[in-house]
């Protein structure tokens, strides 16, 4: 059983035992291809959360109600890529030993790796539906596989062609593009076709990642690639949350908020209000 974080994310301090979904923290970004700080975004996120309220006018529920346990971050050993997936790897096969959705805070995109690889050892059948700036397909990044800019990639192979469904997308190289055709949907830009896929995956189970550099920079400067032309804060709230009300997540993350790139904190509202209505869509 995991034990209370002393500090958590609003109002989710709920018993281990009653907990439907669990919440932890990947504090890593070893891999960072441009801007790193990504390490310090569950901390963050955490710390400013006692800014807004538990209550949702959006969706008219209240996290006090609902049964939301923080179990922290991961103690990563950072410098060795390979162990850290292995962590997060372990503690998201503990949540869903025990019958609960995880939820992770990173971090980095990468961190995705080792959450996945625990839940399609669980769930065969599991799509993704990944909401990004960048395709994140690389087959390699400076000779690195294991990149945040390779993490789809990686997925990809853990569970074959077509269970990938991206949008926003608005960044990447021609030959992620060109083999994306092939393997996986990508929707560019914005949400548009998202109704479609949330029909088409109703019955599935699926994993939910979000990198929060979809948004536009105006909106959410913190985070370590930032990538103008994105969608708003409202076109996102509203995307999470029928991502999360209408499918079956069987796991799902939240990623890539560096915070001291923005010292307004805006960014960190930004992922705490995001963050909010998720937990509670779900």
């Amino acid at each position: 059983m995991l034990e209370k974080n002393y500090e958590c994310f609003l109002e989710c301090d709920k018993e281990y035992e009653e907990a439907k979904v669990v919440l932890f923290g990947a504090p890593f970004d070893s891999t960072t291809s441009y801007r790193p700080g990504t390490r310090f975004g569950s901390s963050a996120i955490r710390r400013e959360s006692f800014g807004i309220e538990s209550y949702s006018p959006y969706q008219d529920k209240d996290l006090i109600d609902l049964p939301v346990f923080d179990s922290g971050d991961v103690e990563l050993s950072l410098g060795d890529t390979s162990v850290c997936l292995e962590q997060i790897e372990e503690r998201t096969e503990q949540i869903l030993a025990d019958g609960k959705i995880p939820f992770m805070l990173g971090g980095e995109h990468l961190v995705t790796l080792g959450a996945f690889r625990a839940i399609c050892k669980k769930y065969s059948d599991v799509h993704i539906v990944h909401f990004d700036a960048h395709a994140d397909l690389r087959d390699d990044y400076l000779g690195v596989k294991f990149s945040h800019a390779c993490v789809l990639r990686r997925c990809q192979e853990l569970i074959g062609d077509n269970r990938i469904f991206q949008f926003g997308i608005r960044s990447g190289d021609r030959e992620e593009f060109a083999w994306g055709k092939n393997h996986i949907v990508t929707h560019k830009f914005d949400f548009e076709g998202l109704s479609e896929t949330l029909e088409k995956l109703k019955d599935v189970p699926v994993y939910f990642t979000l990198d929060l550099d979809v948004l536009d920079p105006s909106v959410f400067p913190g985070t370590g690639t930032p990538e103008p032309g994105g969608v708003s804060f409202e076109d996102l709230r509203k995307a999470v949350t029928e991502v999360c009300s209408k499918l079956n997540i069987v796991g799902c993350d939240v990623n890539e908020l560096s915070p001291h790139y923005d010292n307004s904190g805006v960014s960190t509202m930004v992922a705490c209000k995001i963050v909010r209505e998720m937990l509670l869509a779900l």
